[in-house]
């Protein structure tokens, strides 16, 4: 699913710190190895090893494992297994696999190997979290009836071509298929016969693909160390070994990169303020394929007029709330898609700028406000400063007295409360994409089927023939431009209050070097030890 959709109640980057943070594994003092075995890593203690199976095992699956393709930080497609990936309708593709690649245990990657691995997530009775992804192939629905069991266990939109060609054809075209294929899309990763034949003990210590493979199983609570595979046909990893220390705690994790026990972490948002005064130079971010926004009660008679809407947006001072709360780390936003995804455009939401006077005209020629206007989001994940700083803003510009932050007791209450349509007030949203595309955010976030349609309540007709088109379009150039359209056309109805572009903040010690984080999150392969 995506990487933070309503079911993750925290922006971007605090959702990455959660999945890169934990009570920390054992160690030795400067980083939990010796300089020889590499660096440290905190991540979360994860529900599944086997890519496409959990979670939150995204860092360990992206050392592990080598995605078909990649994005580089300039928005350009690049491969990997992968030679190439190819269409002449955007249906019907081929994915010719660079010959000579191996997994860890000397089991040769074929196309045989991405069915199988395809197969096995999109088989319903499994029952594993990326599912989802692969539910434009054909035969996808005969893997997931409504009732009963499936009469097959294979995808009937796969078939394999010899040892490093796969033919797979998918339901309707799908420009953006390529970029599906990028490293966070779990569900695309391959699997040797050694997940099936034993998946318990596979999901341990699974068996990859990537620049490192697993030296011992996990141990919950502690973690494990993984070691440069010197059989691996991409680029050498800069590093010998990496040592993945579980935590369970935020705070933890910060305390022990400062004290140089643990070298690269993800910055918690209740750090956000003082992490550029704590590591200086050693402070990491990059825009990522995300969006923070006010959701609003569109089912509620009041929210009809986009002239209120737009006057609550044009009340909120991003550039003084970024500042304020995360030290200018956070990005306000100007369009609804984030500029990390490909080819999507800013500076097309007007109504994004902070402008009081413009806002009190709207709000007095849609009929005003009276009563008590609740802003919610769910209690105990660190968004209170932000959502009463929104909370002040609105009601101080538009001279709103009922406005109030309100903040549930956790996220079951506010996920019961919005998927309830309970909310009689604008309330937390926040959208993160698992591939770097409009695709993912607008369909989303704005089409009945999206994973956070419940984010907008808002479809139309307009915008969905605008994104099938693009989904068709023939050259990259052609679905931009359709994406970007149908962006332009959400944002005449204005159904969302955008507020930031998430940001993925890393920090680390001064032992290490290289930290780079970029489209599919933070590139552990680059770092590499210095001290």
């Amino acid at each position: 699913m995506p990487r933070s959709s309503m079911s993750k109640a925290v922006p971007a980057s605090v959702s990455l710190a959660l999945a890169l943070t934990a009570c920390a594994g054992g160690g030795e003092t400067g980083a939990g190895a010796s300089k020889n075995a590499g660096f440290s890593v905190a991540v979360a203690e994860p529900d599944h090893l086997t890519p496409g199976r959990g979670s939150t095992a995204n860092e360990e699956s992206r050392v592990l494992f080598a995605p078909l393709v990649k994005v580089d930080p300039e928005g350009g497609l690049s491969y990997v297994q992968a030679k190439s990936v190819t269409s002449a309708d955007a249906r019907h593709w081929t994915i010719e696999l660079r010959p000579g690649w191996t997994f860890h245990n000397g089991e040769p990657v074929t196309a045989q190997s991405y069915a199988d691995g395809w197969n096995r997530t999109a088989y319903g009775p499994n029952a594993w979290a990326a599912n989802g992804q692969l539910a434009n192939i054909e035969g996808y629905a005969a893997l997931n009836p409504a009732k009963g069991k499936p009469k097959t266990k294979e995808l009937s939109g796969l078939k394999v071509v010899g040892d490093t060609t796969l033919k797979v054809t998918l339901t309707a075209p799908d420009s953006q298929f390529p970029l599906q294929l990028t490293p966070n899309q779990l569900g695309f990763y391959p699997l040797p016969e050694a997940a099936v034949t034993d998946p318990e003990a596979y999901d341990r210590k699974p068996i990859g693909n990537g620049p490192f493979k697993m030296d011992t199983a996990w141990t919950v609570d502690k973690g494990t160390t993984v070691s440069r595979y010197s059989s691996y046909k991409g680029p050498a990893p800069a590093s010998s070994a990496i040592t993945f220390k579980s935590y369970s705690d935020l705070q933890t994790a910060y305390t022990d990169a400062q004290a140089g026990n643990t070298d690269v972490i993800g910055v918690p948002l209740s750090k956000y303020g003082s992490a550029k005064a704590d590591f200086g130079d050693r402070l990491y971010t990059y825009e990522a394929p995300s969006l923070e926004f006010l959701s609003l009660p569109l089912y509620d008679k009041r929210f009809q007029d986009v002239r209120l809407r737009k006057a609550l947006s044009l009340a909120i001072d991003r550039d003084v709330v970024n500042k304020t709360l995360y030290g200018g780390l956070y990005t306000p936003a100007t369009s609804l898609t984030p500029p990390s995804e490909v080819g999507a455009r800013t500076g097309l939401c007007d109504a994004c700028s902070f402008d009081p006077a413009e806002a009190k005209r709207l709000l007095k020629e849609a009929g005003g406000w009276s009563g008590e206007l609740p802003i919610t989001y769910p209690g105990g994940l660190g968004l209170d400063e932000l959502y009463k700083a929104i909370a002040n803003q609105i009601r101080q510009h538009l001279g709103i007295d009922g406005v109030e932050a309100r903040p549930t007791a956790d996220w079951p209450e506010f996920s019961d409360k919005v998927f309830g349509k309970k909310l009689t007030g604008p309330y937390h949203a926040h959208w993160g994409a698992l591939y770097p595309s409009m695709q993912s955010t607008l369909r989303g976030i704005f089409t009945t089927a999206g994973g956070c349609y419940v984010c907008s309540n808002y479809s139309d007709p307009d915008v969905d023939d605008l994104l099938r088109r693009a989904d068709g379009a023939k050259t990259p150039a052609e679905a931009e431009a359709l994406y970007n359209g149908a962006q332009e056309r959400v944002l005449k109805d204005f159904p969302v209050v955008p507020l930031f572009y998430g940001t993925y903040v890393y920090a680390s010690t001064d032992r290490v070097s290289g930290v780079t984080v970029g489209p599919a999150d933070l590139d552990l392969d680059r770092i590499s030890v210095t001290g």
